[in-house]
C-alpha cells in the first residue's frame, strides 16, 4: 500500500496539459487556475463549465481536438481525464517516457500525484488525501477542516 508524501508546489505559471473536457477535468482545471497554473485543455468536446472558465481566465486555453501522441513537448504536469482507457494509457506511457508527472483520473495506480481536498482560509492552505483509497472520507475531512478554519481565522 503506497502512501503519498504531502508537498506544496508553487503552481504560478506552471504549464499543465489536461486531456478531457468533462466534469472531472473542469474541477481540476478550476483548482489549478486558482493557484496560478497555465492550463491547456485538449478534448474533442469541452463542457460548458470549461468554456465559461476560459472566458474568465486568460491562463486557460481550450483546444477542440483529441490527444495526439508525441505532443507533450512543453507540459510540466499532465492530467488525463478522457474517459477512454486506451487514450489514457497512451498519455500515461508518453509521460513516463518523458518523465512528466501525470495523473490519470480513472486509474489511481497510474498517478504520480493526487488532487487533494483543499481547505483555504487567508494564508492557510490545507490539503487532504486518502491516497486514492477513500474519496468520501477525504471529502468529509476536508469539509470539517474548512469549517474549523472559518471558525479560527480572523476576519
Amino acid at each position: 500500500m503506497e502512501n503519498y508524501f504531502p508537498i506544496f508546489i508553487n503552481m504560478e505559471g506552471k504549464r499543465v496539459q489536461v486531456f478531457g473536457g468533462g466534469t472531472i477535468a473542469a474541477r481540476r482545471v478550476s483548482v489549478l487556475l486558482e493557484f496560478g497554473a497555465k492550463v491547456r485543455v485538449a478534448a474533442p468536446e469541452i463542457s460548458e463549465m470549461l468554456e465559461e472558465l476560459a472566458q474568465r481566465n486568460k491562463n486557460l486555453v481550450l483546444e477542440y481536438r483529441p490527444y495526439q501522441p508525441g505532443e507533450l513537448q512543453e507540459a510540466e504536469i499532465v492530467i488525463a481525464a478522457t474517459g477512454d482507457g486506451a487514450v489514457d494509457e497512451m498519455i500515461f506511457r508518453e509521460c513516463r517516457h518523458k518523465d512528466i508527472p501525470v495523473n490519470i483520473a480513472s486509474d489511481k495506480e497510474k498517478c504520480d500525484f493526487y488532487f487533494p481536498g483543499i481547505a483555504r482560509e487567508g494564508e492557510i492552505t490545507v490539503g487532504v488525501t486518502a491516497s486514492g483509497r477513500n474519496h468520501q472520507k477525504a471529502a468529509e475531512v476536508t469539509k470539517e477542516i474548512r469549517r474549523l478554519l472559518k471558525e479560527i481565522m480572523p476576519v
